[in-house]
């Protein structure tokens, strides 16, 4: 019989029945071959095995290797707490170490309004504006907004901050944030130096001047700190722990001499207002160092008050404004040709008031002719007939070297943030025409910045060497990058002699008269500079930059300064002229130099 698809077979052979023995058996079972496994379909099961376990192992891959950092990085930022440890910023000083810029607390304060009950609001209120001196109906409206944190002011200072401490009131919290603090300046409105210091902003970042030149230094390295913490925000006391300490900034002290500074501040301003001036600035150097003495602007701003400060009183004068430099550029011109042995103190040359050059007709500043002149009477009476006669003597190839030399074509490379170093580039001399060469010799046509012209001056107060001009003096206990440049020759010390006596002649019987200091009448040098400002392609008749540079003692000098007034308004042009304008403001602050420094003549 059969049973499903498989049956019986009888056994073939004998069958004995009894104990004594049994026939063997055999049972074969049989399966239909639509039954039977192809190869083929043990080929593809397989094939879908391998692929859903690559598939598995593919995705452990990416999870436990492609994303571990990412992955690490989650979980860690669940329970792990960076903290910055700022880095202080490094101080600010001035050359007899008085501070100059510090870092100061103040503190922001805070409310948590939603804490605060309706029927306590409105005399929250009123304690705060009492003790922030703030209108009341702002705070109103800030405790009725339901928030959880909301500032009511910003940067308080300590003792306001310790005002609101005092009333201990409700929800109300206080939060420090570090400050940059600048000494007023010597006029109202401003904060001492501030052109050539800049500030630093509400991020801590050098803005301007020396605190944006250099910011990284004074900056330091910020550090942290990081902890595991709970999901509560406590700290997990056996968590690791990770720690970088900050590096601090470091200090600067300055060449600025701040009481010399604050009574140049003074002289100026006051000097610009008698004027009816647009502007001025005031730079004193120290001609054997090369360092900044003073450096005075008018008007100036308060760094203290940054935020809320027009942005154009940021820019500086002394090194982001050209100029031409007018008659103060004819000390190089004489100088050059002096060392060039193309004139002496009493070559002379006829001087008809006028000279035709490059097809122009040149003046000079008085229309007048003036027959036979020396070159010291040149200087004296700042002839430009005398200046380019000089330069043409020389040769103009020499002159444009002679320029070079001198520092102008290039960077002063000051370390105060804001020169513009393709400003102060000089075409090539093949470029140039023979009308522009000679307009130069007098300083008219070429465009400087105060800085430039300060230190090629003070070549003559050094002897003959150019000195780096420098702000600062040292960077922590090391000297600054520009305080150790070695000085380089430009003229000898001969020439810068002879040169040094033609300007103390130009006080002592020329246009510097007005610059006089009592006592120092036979011992000062000086040169007079008026000259026209661009216009419309042209030269204004009216608005000019009026200027004075020289030293003082002639015979040591101790400083070199420049004064420079931009359009001055006395209602003649004779009183808008350098002697007149810019050679007071240069005397009273050598009176004050002479006093706070204790300097006598020869």
């Amino acid at each position: 019989m059969s049973v499903g698809s498989e049956r019986w077979t009888r056994p073939t052979g004998d069958f004995h029945s009894g104990p004594r023995s049994r026939a063997k058996s055999s049972v074969s079972v049989r399966v239909h071959s639509s039954e039977t496994l192809h190869p083929l379909r043990v080929l593809w099961l397989l094939a879908i095995a391998g692929l859903l376990a690559s598939a598995v192992w593919g995705r452990l891959a990416y999870w436990q290797v492609t994303q571990h950092t990412r992955l690490s990085a989650i979980a860690d930022a669940q329970y792990s707490k960076a903290v910055v440890l700022p880095a202080q910023r490094g101080m600010i000083f001035d050359a007899k170490g008085r501070p100059l810029a510090v870092d100061t607390t103040v503190y922001d304060v805070f409310v948590s309004p939603s804490q605060v009950r309706s029927d306590a609001r409105d005399a929250l209120a009123g304690q705060l504006s009492s003790a922030l001196n703030v209108p009341r109906e702002p705070l109103l409206g800030i405790l009725a907004s339901g928030k959880q944190f909301a500032y009511v002011a910003k940067r308080v200072s300590k003792s306001v901050a310790d005002r609101l401490s005092a009333l201990q009131l409700p929800t109300v919290g206080l939060e420090p944030e570090q400050q940059r603090s600048y000494l007023p300046g010597g006029i109202p409105g401003s904060s001492l130096a501030a052109n050539l210091l800049g500030f630093a902003n509400y991020d801590g970042q050098g803005q301007y001047g020396v605190e944006g030149y250099y910011d990284k230094t004074l900056s330091g390295k910020d550090g942290y700190e990081t902890t595991y913490r709970d999901l509560a925000g406590n700290e997990i006391v056996l968590g690791s722990r990770t720690q970088k300490a900050p590096v601090n900034g470091s200090n600067l002290t300055l060449t600025l001499d701040s009481d010399i500074q604050f009574a140049a501040e003074q002289a100026v301003a006051s000097g610009v207002q008698a004027a009816h001036a647009e502007s001025g600035s005031v730079l004193i150097m120290d001609p054997h160092t090369g360092g900044i003495i003073a450096w005075a602007d008018y008007p100036s701003y308060d760094a203290n008050k940054f935020a809320t400060t027009d942005v154009g009183r940021f820019q500086d004068p002394m090194v982001s404004y050209l100029y031409e430099p007018g008659s103060v550029m004819k000390v190089v011109t004489l100088s050059g040709a002096l060392e060039n042995h193309a004139i002496t103190p009493n070559t002379t040359i006829n001087d008809p008031g006028y000279i035709n050059v490059g097809g122009y007709t040149i003046h000079d500043w008085d229309l007048a002719n003036h027959g036979t002149v020396t070159m010291t009477q040149v200087l004296d009476h700042s002839l430009n007939v005398g200046a380019i006669r000089a330069m043409q003597m020389e040769g103009p190839v020499a002159f444009y070297r002679n320029l070079r030399a001198f520092g102008f074509g290039q960077s002063s490379g000051i370390d105060v943030a804001g020169e513009n170093p393709q400003a102060l580039q000089v075409a090539p001399l093949n470029q140039w025409s023979d009308s522009q060469v000679a307009t130069t010799s007098f300083g008219q046509g070429i465009a400087v910045n105060m800085v430039q012209m300060l230190s090629a001056v003070n070549v003559v107060a050094n002897g003959g060497r150019y000195a780096q001009p420098h702000a600062v003096a040292q960077v922590g206990d090391r000297p600054g990058p520009l305080a150790n440049v070695v000085q380089r020759q430009v003229v000898t010390t001969q020439t810068a002699q002879v040169m040094s006596s033609m300007m103390e002649d130009v006080v002592q019987h020329g246009s510097g008269w007005k610059a006089r200091v009592p006592g120092f009448e036979k011992d000062e040098a000086g040169k007079t500079g008026t000259s026209q400002m661009p216009e419309n392609g042209g030269y204004s008749s009216d608005h000019v930059w009026a200027s004075y540079v020289g030293f003082l003692p002639a015979s040591h000098p101790q400083f070199t300064m420049l004064v420079v007034v931009r359009k001055p308004n006395n209602g003649s042009s004779d009183h808008n002229e350098g002697y007149y304008v810019s050679g007071p403001i240069w005397k009273d602050i050598a009176e004050a130099i002479v006093v706070e420094r204790r300097l006598t003549p020869r």
